[in-house]
């Protein structure tokens, strides 16, 4: 038999492949559409509060209300969301977030009252929660069964770059402070939602059908009938059969304590430095610098060792770092001053350390262990994780930390913790699965019990 002979690979595909890259010939489109959104979180995140104070007579405390009842109006909605992905896959959901983002930020444009930022707020969140929960099973497709670590790492990369450059733009803007400015900013991100909208809509390598040949192929998404075996169009089962499903529910428990954590930085950290810590206030913006910098270096690297361990043993080891990293921040109050800043860096590395290990397995394991023919209904349920606890984080930390300085610290490390009983075996297919969980995901869930993808 004739030896077959493969070209050696380019020198570009080779740096991909030493930093832990995917591959990303033929995805230009979706990687461009996943770059603006990232800017663009970005830029609202560090940008919309001083952008009502500038532009309307509210006052801050009324524009910080105005923004929470309309996250907390946004709540119930990824359940919906789910239906709609189950009915028009996640290409479209992807697409029509952006678009709905649009019609946001355009409201925010003309809103001078509580009331339209209420409205606006609420509309501008659906858009992000459409976006969110479309993304992952858009990169499952897009990997098209390989490489799925590093694509998940590559975008969260992307997203913690994004969110720096989006936050130091919009500081510029804040620095040159005329109302005209800030108006051209927020026209700026019309735009760019729209046009990553237009990306991901005409991006044609996320379709099922175009797998083949192309290395182990995602699951195609189910027709109704081929899903439930009969002609009534639906498929079958629905939010019940979600609920029943405790492995998955384990998977949504545990990300709660991941979620908690990712509030650390925003919510917990400077107030706690300048606060409680008897040192300078300048170390809180170290901090998150080093954690900026570290994700955006180290993500993509991370992801060719995670895609080589299984995704359960890969979030233990997560849970526990973060456990070391909030018991070391709470320790720090029983430190002489010397040994502050150098147990605020160390506990701040293995916090990232965490971050960056927890997110693609994460990621992964909520698209492939829900059934394809319930895929959106599976995570309408686990984004409920991430609106639940980003709406309760704030005040519950904010509230144990004015109750002692110790007190969040032991919260976060205690549900670190007690989340790792709650992923062990989440990567083993369960041995009664030819019923519940259709053959594709089934393999999905095989493949990632240990062995390296891609």
């Amino acid at each position: 038999m004739t030896p077959r002979h493969f070209p050696a690979p380019s020198a570009w595909r080779r740096i991909q492949t030493a930093w832990g890259l995917p591959d990303l010939a033929g995805k230009g489109r979706f990687v461009t559409a996943n770059v603006i959104d990232s800017l663009g979180n970005g830029l609202v995140m560090a940008f919309t509060v001083v952008f009502f104070v500038k532009t309307t007579s509210l006052s801050l405390v009324a524009v910080g209300a105005a923004l929470t009842v309309g996250q907390l109006l946004a709540l119930p909605v990824p359940p919906v969301i789910g239906l709609l992905m189950d009915r028009y896959g996640p290409r479209i959901v992807v697409a029509a977030g952006n678009w709905i983002s649009v019609a946001g930020f355009i409201g925010f444009l003309f809103s001078h009252a509580a009331w339209h930022i209420v409205l606006w707020q609420f509309v501008v969140q659906l858009g992000s929660n459409a976006f969110w929960m479309g993304n992952s099973p858009l990169i499952v497709l897009v990997a098209r069964g390989v490489e799925r670590a590093r694509w998940f790492g590559f975008v969260r990369a992307l997203r913690n770059v994004g969110v720096g450059f989006g936050g130091a733009a919009s500081a510029v803007a804040l620095s040159i402070g005329t109302v005209t400015g800030l108006r051209a900013v927020m026209a700026v991100n019309v735009v760019s939602f729209a046009v990553a909208g237009w990306l991901v809509i005409t991006f044609r390598g996320a379709d099922p059908s175009e797998a083949a040949g192309a290395g182990p192929a995602e699951p195609k998404a189910a027709e109704p009938e081929q899903a439930t075996g009969e002609t009534t169009g639906r498929p079958a089962g629905g939010y019940r059969t979600v609920l029943k499903d405790t492995r998955y529910l384990r998977l949504v428990g545990a990300n709660i304590s991941f979620v908690f954590a990712s509030t650390v930085v925003s919510v917990l950290l400077a107030v706690y430095v300048a606060d409680n810590l008897d040192v300078g206030a300048w170390i809180g913006g170290v901090l998150v610098v080093l954690n900026t910098v570290m994700v955006a270096l180290f993500q993509t690297l991370a992801s060719r060792w995670i895609e080589a361990r299984g995704p359960a043993t890969v979030l233990v080891l997560a849970l526990l770092l973060n456990a070391a990293a909030f018991a070391v921040f709470g320790a720090l109050l029983a430190l002489p001053g010397w040994a502050v800043i150098a147990g605020l860096l160390v506990a701040m590395v293995l916090y990232t350390v965490a971050e960056i290990l927890s997110s693609p397995p994460t990621s992964e394991l909520s698209v492939v262990m829900a059934p394809e023919h319930l895929r959106g209904r599976y995570l309408g349920v686990y984004q409920m994780s991430w609106s639940v606890g980003g709406a309760l984080a704030p005040a519950l930390l904010t509230a144990l930390l004015a109750g002692g300085a110790a007190l969040p610290w032991v919260f976060l490390t205690a549900i670190s913790v007690l989340a790792v009983p709650l992923v062990l075996g989440l990567d083993r297919r369960p041995a009664a699965t030819s019923e519940a969980t259709p053959a594709g995901d089934a393999a999905s869930v095989e493949q990632l019990d240990g062995d390296p993808v891609g």
